[in-house]
């Protein structure tokens, strides 16, 4: 059957890189690796790729594109930067390469698995939001389901020796871009993002933290928000098992003297009424990674679940 598998490639041998690649041979079951991309000759992820027996360049996505059986990769996650995924997108797109951007760059539209997977199965790129979005903003497209979220805020708590140079580089683009995406994907009027990268030792899984304001004065709508939430968290959980509720959600009446006016949209008049407050945390699988570093391992595996689903479409189609 490896012989019908898709063939793909991976920029970046760092550790987001690495991971996936490892989920690749152990865990697809539409997926087979055709090349690890990296620069640094003396990666481990590079080492690591050879030892497997996976072509190897360090020539970066030149290397790529000259390797032996280039032509037969038809996606590519990128595990850079967003910066370096913009110029390693002008060079393989027009090459017919299918590119999953695992950086904050957002040059493709915005896809959490749970959540839009269907809408973009035919794109040529998309994008993976971040560790934080991934995590968060399904819980805010449940509770958008049921009843309108004006204003959605999400906290995302990573252990630091979790965040390599690259997430530390791109800290404005995962807000930035975290925010756009609680609107776009999960549905709220308004979204903030905050990260902290925790320094505690030893090292602490990944803690998301969801707060959604709504008007939903009536009671009988809190149930209704509690089951699409838990609802979602299963789904998510599906392909990522860390994934989980640390208590129960919790829907507290917003007092009539507290000032939210300033979070609300630009000219939105309705005040809403109850805050919904949801408390996630993400265990990683530890393939490669620690299993600290949920925050990497939840963009590894929501990559892979795109992967998967465009491979399974051609699969079908064919």
């Amino acid at each position: 059957m490896s012989e019908k598998k898709t063939k793909v490639a991976i920029i970046g041998s760092g550790n987001i890189g690495t991971d996936l690649m490892i989920k690749v041979m152990r865990t697809s079951q539409h997926l087979e690796m055709g090349a690890m991309v990296g620069i640094d000759p003396e990666s481990d992820g590079l080492a690591r790729a050879a030892r497997f027996g996976v072509p190897t360049t360090h020539e970066g996505v030149d290397g790529l594109m000259a390797m032996e059986g280039f032509e037969d990769i038809e996606i590519v996650f990128d595990a850079t930067s967003a910066k370096a995924h913009i110029a390693n997108d002008a060079k393989l797109r027009p090459l017919g390469k299918r590119m999953i951007d695992l950086t904050p760059a957002a040059i493709g539209p915005y896809v959490v698995p749970a959540v839009n997977i269907d809408d973009h199965l035919d794109a040529d790129n998309v994008n993976m939001v971040t560790c934080g979005g991934q995590a968060t903003i399904p819980v805010v497209a449940a509770v958008s389901r049921v009843v309108p979220v004006e204003y959605a805020e999400i906290v995302a708590s990573i252990a630091s020796k979790s965040a390599g140079p690259g997430t530390r580089a791109n800290i404005d683009e995962f807000t930035e871009t975290t925010s756009n995406a609680i609107v776009n994907v999960g549905g709220a009027k308004r979204g903030k993002a905050v990260i902290i990268l925790n320094p505690a030792e030893p090292p602490l899984i990944m803690r998301d933290t969801v707060f959604c304001l709504v008007s939903a004065p009536d009671e009988s709508v809190h149930a209704e928000i509690v089951a699409s939430v838990e609802k979602m968290v299963g789904d998510v959980a599906a392909y990522v098992p860390g994934y989980r509720l640390k208590q129960q959600v919790q829907i507290t009446e917003i007092p009539a003297d507290q000032p939210v006016e300033t979070l609300l949209a630009e000219g939105e008049t309705t005040r809403p009424t109850h805050q919904v407050s949801v408390f996630l945390e993400v265990e990683g699988a530890a393939h490669y990674l620690p299993a600290y570093a949920g925050n990497l391992d939840i963009m590894t595996s929501a990559g892979l679940q795109v992967a998967e689903r465009i491979a399974a479409a051609k699969e079908t189609a064919q």
